[in-house]
């Protein structure tokens, strides 16, 4: 049983969301002078790497294909009423929060 758990590639791993991001001073001023999340580290202002609840938050800037991803684009929302990445924060008063957020 032992060898087994010792083979568990997840542990000691840790998830991170990546968002991209159209304005990168406005994206890391709500999410650390509003939400209060830590600074981790800041690459050049084309990412920005938080720690916040527990979890990474890794903010990039747009940016084309790679070698080695030739077709994939990462690209901020085109439309703001569509959605293709969400987080959940679970709080103690909505309302304030919601105000707070506002």
């Amino acid at each position: 049983m032992e060898m087994t758990k010792n083979l568990d590639p997840f542990e000691d791993a840790a998830l991170t969301t990546i968002l991209v991001v159209s304005d990168m001073a406005k994206s890391k001023s709500f999410y650390v002078d509003v939400l209060g999340v830590e600074i981790y580290r800041e690459y050049g202002g084309d990412s920005l790497v938080l720690q916040f609840l527990g979890n990474w938050l890794l903010l990039v800037s747009p940016g084309g294909p790679t070698e080695d991803k030739p077709d994939t684009h990462f690209m901020p929302p085109m439309d703001k009423n569509s959605v293709s990445q969400s987080f959940t924060i679970r709080v103690k008063d909505c309302v304030r929060s919601y105000q707070v957020l506002q």
